[in-house]
């Protein structure tokens, strides 16, 4: 997969981290001592947490090394582990007040087995708070899928397609309810104000449609694609009138009580 790019992802921060302020702003803990922040990507949110929680230690994972450099630059002073979140939650034994993931497992397989795994390492009275793309949230999703179901480019994208793992609120009831002894979830659309549709082509570039273009062999193809997928952002958001674009994005959130 190519690198994750820390600066293109940064490039729209403040819209990022809002959800995870969002989710950690309604995380009942008073005084977790341990944290770890799955997927911490550059470090944004494991600050937030940090704010959150001045004295407990907190422990920021990702699997991309990008990334993982990036948080350290930042925050040298915080405890950062370069690992898959899928391989640590099967291994490792070590357990936490609050487990915590903002925008990540979407890109990890099978969330039957996934979530389960990750609420078995929290302690008693603590705490398992995620928060993603919800499954129908926005129309660029969509988009993404139909350029990718063009002759042209369909026989390359299976693995794409499948890379992406969105349910319903209802499968991470069901799936949780046995196991928590309390459950909130709740899902909140935030309406990003871009400067423009190249804005939400830098978006997406910087998450959802890299597995799409790791598909493809060439920058001619990369380049026919995005062009192919700017031009059905530009029919489906139309500018407002000064300019500027409405980028209507859903998100699930899950908290999960032990």
């Amino acid at each position: 997969m190519p690198a994750w790019d820390p600066k293109l992802y940064l490039q729209f921060g403040d819209e990022r981290t809002q959800p995870a302020i969002d989710l950690v702003t309604r995380v009942n803990l008073a005084h977790p001592a341990q944290i770890i922040d799955i997927g911490c990507g550059p470090g944004n949110s494991t600050a937030i947490l940090r704010q959150r929680w001045p004295d407990a230690r907190v422990t920021g994972l990702d699997s991309s090394p990008e990334m993982i450099s990036a948080a350290r630059l930042s925050q040298p002073e915080q405890e950062w582990v370069l690992a898959d979140a899928a391989s640590w939650q099967a291994s490792t034994g070590s357990v936490f007040d609050l487990v915590f993931s903002n925008a990540v497992l979407q890109w990890i397989p099978d969330h039957a087995r996934l979530i389960p795994g990750l609420l078995g390492r929290v302690k008693p009275s603590g705490a398992l708070a995620f928060q993603m793309p919800a499954r129908a949230y926005s129309i660029i999703h969509q988009l993404v899928l139909e350029v990718a179901a063009e002759p042209e480019w369909s026989h390359r994208m299976n693995d794409a397609r499948e890379g992406f793992t969105l349910e319903r609120p209802g499968f991470y009831y069901d799936l949780l309810a046995g196991l928590a002894a309390r459950l909130d979830i709740w899902e909140t659309e935030y309406c990003h104000v871009m400067q423009d549709h190249e804005a939400i082509m830098q978006w997406v570039r910087g998450t959802s449609v890299r597995p799409f273009l790791e598909a493809l062999g060439t920058e001619a193809e990369r380049q026919r694609f995005v062009a192919q997928l700017r031009a059905r952002v530009a029919q489906a958001y139309p500018p407002q009138r000064d300019g500027k674009v409405l980028f209507p994005f859903r998100r699930l959130f899950v908290i999960a009580y032990r």
